[in-house]
């Protein structure tokens, strides 16, 4: 049974490396973004110059060969269902007994004039990753740059051009960073610690449309407030969204992804959809139909390894939880924890913040049960197995803050801010604004 795998991110790697250990099938990954899989979140780093590619793949370069797993790097064209093939872009086609769509996604762009110029990218590939080093190698090449979209990838490229005393400029569409995803006291944190970095925030404002030099080159951008920011890269950091435009009249059944079951399985026999690329056509609680997410990926790999290789498994992705850093502090989230516009009316909130560093807690909870609902935590490490099995048994509030050291991950030594938080507890009243 031949498996074809397109795409090497960590969805389709994990899937052909638990079919690897559960069967002989032949099994071919296909992608043309790198030779080898290597990590994307570290893409970073590398321009910060912390690591170097070769230090970002997880898995020697012979390991591909060892473990018959043949790599084949070519961008594919289309998929033709009925006669079980892949075709590439260079003609060559390859045929299936089974395939698996991995291929991620890919920058958002909204129709904004001049966005498809030189010198305006996004950043999720090792080519944006390579289009970056050209665009802004240093502050006299990139004089200034404009970063579009107020999210994740968004304050990761800030802090990367910021390392080499780049002067940014971030628009901002909302009116509080992130004000989708965090409650404000976290929202309006994170401002005050971008603008101490020296990026230049730019709360509700909108980008208009990207101008052209004379050699065709993006110079600057024009916002809906009238201004116009000289500029010599544009970073479009607006979201993602997955990328399967090679899949029209395919016949595969799309939304805004590859549709799916809680089995992975498309409307196609013997076709598979995971990671940023598939949609659940039921959402699984809170969670969205789409999660542009590395741990789900992950585990949505091994749960369609699993599957082909005869133990059929559904796709349980259990508590949400995430981490990321904005510039140096750093993130987790467990549970549900809705920004004000999403939050449902039992929703309460307890939220301490350090009364002189950048470190807060929120804590959301059931108004009429008291229990526990979710936790955002920000510069302070957490224990993920100890709030996983706190919103398993459907712990209270209460317990939580008296146990709350339990769940504490800090380094040794490192100052204990239970004493503080049980304190305003104590005091706090309840929050659902």
């Amino acid at each position: 049974m031949h498996i074809v795998i397109i795409g090497n991110g960590i969805s389709g790697i994990t899937a052909a490396r638990f079919i690897r250990k559960a069967a002989d099938h032949p099994i071919t990954v296909i992608s043309a973004e790198t030779d080898h899989f290597f990590s994307r979140t570290a893409l970073m780093y590398i321009y910060m110059g912390h690591l170097t590619y070769e230090q970002t793949k997880p898995y020697e370069d012979s390991f591909w060969k060892k473990n018959r797993i043949d790599l084949v790097n070519a961008w594919v064209e289309s998929v033709d269902p009925a006669a079980k093939t892949v075709r590439l872009s260079e003609g060559a086609s390859i045929r299936y007994d089974k395939l698996i769509l991995a291929t991620g996604s890919k920058p958002n762009k909204f129709g904004w004039p001049g966005q498809d110029l030189p010198g305006v990218q996004g950043l999720y590939s090792k080519q944006d990753l390579d289009n970056l080093e050209a665009n802004a190698p240093d502050n006299r090449t990139c004089k200034r740059a404009v970063i579009v979209g107020g999210g994740l990838i968004g304050i990761e490229l800030a802090e990367m051009l910021r390392t080499r005393d780049i002067p940014v400029t971030f628009l901002v569409r909302e009116n509080s960073f992130w004000s989708g995803v965090l409650p404000a006291g976290e929202s309006a944190m994170i401002n005050e610690h971008i603008r101490e970095h020296h990026i230049d925030l730019r709360l509700g404002t909108n980008l208009v449309e990207i101008l052209a030099d004379d050699t065709g080159r993006a110079r600057a951008v024009t916002t809906d407030k009238g201004e116009t920011i000289d500029c010599d890269l544009v970073g479009l950091t607006a979201g993602v969204t997955p990328n399967i435009g090679f899949l029209d009249g395919s016949g595969i059944e799309t939304g805004k992804g590859v549709l799916v079951n809680r089995f992975l399985e498309t409307n196609q026999p013997d076709i598979y959809a995971i990671g940023d690329c598939a949609e659940q056509r039921e959402p699984i609680g809170n969670r969205r139909p789409v999660e542009a997410v590395w741990y789900t990926g992950r585990m949505m790999g091994e749960a369609v390894a699993q599957t082909i290789c005869g133990n059929r498994r559904e796709y349980k992705p259990g508590h949400w939880f995430n981490s990321a850093k904005f510039l140096d502090i750093e993130y987790q989230t467990y549970g549900w924890v809705m920004s004000g516009k999403n939050r449902g009316p039992r929703e309460l909130h307890f939220h301490w913040r350090h009364p002189e560093k950048k470190i807060c807690l929120t804590l959301a909870y059931d108004s009429e049960t008291r229990q526990l609902q979710g936790a955002n935590t920000f510069g302070m490490r957490m224990r993920h197995e100890v709030f996983d099995a706190w919103l398993t048994e459907q712990r209270s509030i209460d317990a939580v803050v008296r146990d709350l050291r339990v769940a504490c991950f800090d380094p040794e030594f490192h100052r204990d801010y239970h004493p503080l938080i049980a304190r305003a507890f104590k005091e706090h009243e309840p929050v659902n604004a």
